[in-house]
């Protein structure tokens, strides 16, 4: 009797081990991640995830830490061409995917995976596609391509009246796209029962069901993710978010009995500023450009300067800016100390970041070097101090040491900061702009 040949979404013993580690170290690589809405993501039949696509591999490392259970994923399928990458993607559950950039003919070879995908949702173990097709670095939305509902619909079509198959949008929202140890919010939106969808439009062409079915599951990404709809005024919008968030924050807490700080608190109050800034927009053209513009000023005035967006959050800059000076200097002598010990590490990441010209991928890069190559730095530690040193203290020593790479990490953020708020306490210019461009937003919008 032949032996059945092993399907990607099977269990592996060994996949489940490591997930262990990659979960590990995705929670250690952000400061925070807040799942919403997890309960929403229906058991009652098949599921595909459709997140929007905004910071490389973080997005689906992201979703794949939501729970302990497989899921399978789809690449784009150039990373497929080294064969050894090829059996390390199967291995992690990731199938290839061509895109229409690739052209239209090659785009004809997806068959196969989609058919591997369907194979996957009547197995009914959780499938992946990033419908954007692309990452971009944004709070925004790409067009959404049409693999998906394609999928979904001939799915659905073979599971037919024995379960439904749901199409679930996924919000992720980062604190920062481009910084290690940043915090990311994710928010599981309505559900699509395809099933339900499909027998409501039975009349209907397949192209023009899958379009209606678009514009619904682009609606539902939309409202979980901090949507800025234009690109246009995007670096004012999102530089107007960040300054008049801590106004929004004190009401809505006091309102919600949340705190300030929290994710959820920030989403819902840059959901607000955005929302009141497009109906400015609608109903006071001029005066939303005139706030538009101030704000760009702004933006182009802190970026020059390198200050951070951040600096321009706190209330106090000065007396909060001592705070951070004497947790830096208390904890200094154990962080200089991981500094030293993390550069093997620091020096691979600095590498292969200099090969990278889109800034989306360098939080993967630093997640996957970190991944691979700190165990081994760690092993090599432990040799050397065991074979230097008495055993109580190698072993004292080898234990500071594994923390390090996030202590060094955080360190030096913490620096950054201080310096940006330096920065900032010394620009009188700009302190005299932020200050004018929260008067004409309140302004204009109350």
């Amino acid at each position: 009797m032949a032996k059945r040949k092993r399907k990607i979404q099977d269990t592996d013993s060994l996949y489940n081990i490591l997930r262990y580690y990659v979960d590990f170290m995705l929670y250690r690589s952000f400061k925070e991640i807040k799942y919403i809405g997890l309960e929403k993501i229906p058991t009652d039949g098949a599921v595909i995830l459709a997140p929007n696509h905004a910071n490389a591999l973080m997005d689906a490392l992201v979703v794949l830490g939501r729970k302990k259970e497989p899921t399978v994923f789809v690449a784009r399928a150039d990373l497929f061409k080294i064969p050894i990458l090829a059996k390390i993607f199967h291995f992690l559950k990731i199938m290839p995917i061509m895109r229409i950039r690739d052209g239209v003919s090659e785009v004809k070879k997806n068959d196969d995976t989609i058919q591997k995908s369907i194979d996957v949702l009547l197995d009914k173990v959780p499938f992946c596609i990033l419908p954007e097709g692309t990452h971009r670095a944004k709070h925004s939305l790409l067009p959404l391509g049409k693999g998906i509902f394609r999928i979904a619909i001939q799915t659905q079509e073979l599971l037919g009246e024995k379960a439904p198959l749901y199409i679930v949008p996924l919000g992720l929202e980062y604190g920062n796209f481009f910084r290690f140890r940043s915090t990311v919010l994710v928010q599981v939106g309505e559900p699509i029962n395809v099933k339900e969808f499909l027998a409501s439009r039975t009349d209907e062409p397949t192209p023009v069901v899958i379009n209606e079915m678009k514009e619904v599951l682009s609606q539902r990404m939309k409202e979980n993710i901090v949507y800025i709809p234009d690109d246009e005024h995007y670096d004012a919008t999102y530089e107007l978010c960040a300054i008049m968030n801590n106004q929004y924050a004190k009401e809505y807490a006091r309102k919600n009995g949340v705190k300030k700080r929290e994710l959820t608190t920030r989403y819902a109050c840059n959901k607000e500023i955005v929302a009141q800034i497009q109906k400015l927009r609608q109903e006071n053209p001029e005066r939303a450009e005139e706030l538009l513009t101030y704000a760009k000023k702004v933006h182009d005035a802190r970026s020059k300067a390198g200050i951070s967006l951040s600096s321009l959050v706190v209330k106090r800059p000065f007396y909060t800016n001592l705070l951070k000076n004497l947790i830096f200097l208390v904890t200094l002598p154990y962080t200089l100390a991981a500094g030293i010990v993390t550069l093997p590490l620091t020096g691979v990441v600095g590498f292969l970041l200099s090969k990278f010209k889109d800034r989306a991928f360098y939080n993967s890069v630093r997640y996957v070097a970190t991944l691979l190559l700190w165990p081994i730095i760690l092993i090599i530690y432990a040799v050397l101090a065991f074979c230097l040193l008495p055993w109580e203290w190698a072993l004292a020593a080898w234990i500071l040491t594994i923390p390090a790479s996030i202590a060094a990490q955080d360190a030096y953020r913490l620096l950054r900061i201080m310096i940006s708020d330096i920065k900032y306490i010394n620009n009188r210019s700009l302190i005299k702009m932020v200050r004018k461009v929260r008067e004409l937003y309140n302004k204009s919008i109350n």
